[in-house]
């Protein structure tokens, strides 16, 4: 199943609140064996203006978007709206980005004095390259939704109304794989990204092998040889 995670914010603000409850409800999907994929999506209509006036996020020892990026289920971020600041780090932090195209990207942290805290001038770089992190960070340039698709942040860009379904869309794709298989490829490209060449095809390997040795990987060959849809257990 997909468990959706939304964000509340008053004002489209993050508060110390909101990313409680952030943390509370990745928690919980994380613990949840059920859970095949997470979806982080808000509750209005912008996807996250930033941090709320008064909030420091580095005195509240929190990190949601450390918390996203070390869940083994693939996470899809649905966009729309102001996504700034603290909102594009959360969303930098999913594993598929889908945006309306009313979406407007942006990291101005430094206007206010202050750096992203929660991993945005990393993941960023990673995202999208040198040029425009340093465009975005610098000099707090806007992206639109057509203009992050072409700089690779967002993956794909769609009308907003079709937004929850497009989202519904690729979470039943996802949710229909094999649960050790997507969390194995997501290891492989999360962890192989900051390693040697040789090391990485090495963490490849030893994936493959423990894959192999699943009940999943047996039900889908028992599935193809038989010609019907696999049943995965996540074993």
């Amino acid at each position: 199943m997909a468990a959706t995670v939304r964000l509340r914010m008053p004002g489209a603000e993050l508060d110390l609140a909101g990313s409680q409850e952030l943390a509370r409800g990745l928690a919980v999907a994380g613990a949840d064996a059920g859970v095949r994929v997470v979806v982080l999506e808000p509750d209005g209509a912008d996807f996250c203006r930033g941090l709320a006036t008064g909030f420091e996020p580095l005195d509240s020892g929190l990190d949601p978007a450390a918390d996203l990026a070390r869940l083994r289920v693939p996470v899809v971020a649905a966009l729309r709206g102001q996504t700034a600041s603290a909102g594009l780090e959360l969303a930098l932090a999913a594993d598929i980005r889908v945006a309306a195209f009313d979406t407007v990207l942006a990291l101005p942290d430094l206007e206010s004095g202050r750096l992203p805290c929660w991993g945005g001038t990393q993941r960023l770089v990673r995202q999208a390259g040198p040029a425009v992190a340093t465009r975005m960070l610098l000099s707090g340039e806007r992206l639109d939704a057509e203009a992050a698709l072409a700089a690779g942040i967002v993956h794909e860009v769609v009308e907003p109304d079709r937004l929850d379904q497009r989202v519904g869309e690729l979470c039943g794709q996802l949710e229909s794989l094999a649960p050790l298989a997507l969390a194995y490829a997501k290891e492989a490209v999360r962890e192989g990204a900051h390693l040697p060449m040789a090391d990485a095809l090495r963490l490849e390997a030893d994936l493959n092998v423990l894959l192999q040795a699943s009940a999943d990987r047996e039900e889908g060959l028992r599935a193809f040889l038989a010609k019907r849809s696999p049943t995965f257990t996540g074993e």
